[in-house]
């Protein structure tokens, strides 16, 4: 199959570069392709003419989206509707990843994949309103929600073992609760979906739930680091963007379909830290 990758050097870009060696794969970034730019997306497609898109391009930047909603818009929005028209027109399917931050994470029990949204950041309401772009330009879609995602790049699990070896003690927020999710088993659950006509929306994290720092505790238990961890709360991290106190997603629509072939987080990491070695490098 031939796949247009965006955010291609991104750690889910590059995790989907890794596991599809099978395909043909087009992979682009900001400085290859400007999603943003209908106009350069449709003739990039008229050229390439690709079978599937996975999008993992997005404005991620959490904190910094509450202070710059149009850049936000613009990417997270804008882009996914060109690219879902691209998609609409080339006969494409396309796969959307998406975050649990639609959700307000004021609930205590499993977010299922049609429980009422109600993002509470700018990242996330335009995450969500990327989500409706896809859902109502085409049909042939997967839309992907994930969590707390860790790969080949900057990201919790690599910032925690910096930090070890700087630090005696750090202080980790424990009233968030999520799901710490590799990206090696999102893309293998995203060429699964690809490879059927099951269409629709889905949710895709590791099995289990924990706090950020419950996250650390095993991250370091794992990767044989003394270091003190100390629990806060949120209160004590003022963030411009609220972050969910809640938000561990229910992979209900993978079980039903395709399958659902990820992993307990414990053991994803450990993999992790088996294959980057216990600095995470």
């Amino acid at each position: 199959m031939r796949i247009l990758v965006t955010g291609a050097n991104g750690q889910l870009g590059r995790e989907i570069a890794r596991q599809g060696q099978g395909h043909e794969l087009v992979l682009t970034d900001v400085d290859t392709l400007d999603i943003t730019d209908g106009k350069a997306v449709m003739n990039f497609f008229r050229d390439i003419r690709p079978q599937a898109v996975i999008h993992c391009a997005a404005y991620t930047n959490v904190d910094g989206a509450e202070s710059d909603a149009d850049g936000a818009f613009r990417v997270n929005v804008i882009g996914a509707q060109n690219l879902a028209a691209g998609c609409l027109e080339t006969g494409a399917r396309m796969v959307y990843v998406s975050t649990d931050y639609v959700f307000d994470g004021q609930t205590n029990t499993l977010y299922h994949e049609f429980d009422p949204v109600n993002p509470q950041t700018v990242y996330g309401r335009t995450k969500w309103q990327g989500e409706e772009m896809v859902r109502q330009i085409l049909g042939r879609h997967f839309i992907v929600r994930t969590a707390w995602l860790y790969g080949d790049g900057n990201n919790f699990v690599r910032t925690m073992l910096r930090l070890a070896n700087e630090q005696d003690s750090l202080r980790v927020v424990s009233d968030q609760v999520g799901t710490p999710t590799s990206t090696v088993d999102l893309a293998w659950t995203i060429f699964r979906l690809l490879a059927s006509d099951a269409f629709g929306t889905y949710h895709a994290t590791c099995q289990g739930q924990c706090s950020w720092y419950e996250f650390a505790c095993e991250i370091f238990r794992q990767a044989g680091k003394s270091v003190e961890v100390v629990p806060v709360t949120t209160a004590e991290f003022v963030r411009p963007a609220k972050r969910p106190a809640y938000s561990v997603l229910d992979n209900h629509m993978l079980r039903m379909t395709v399958g659902d072939p990820m992993r307990a987080w414990t053991e994803a990491l450990r993999d992790y830290l088996r294959q980057t070695g216990k600095d995470g490098m």
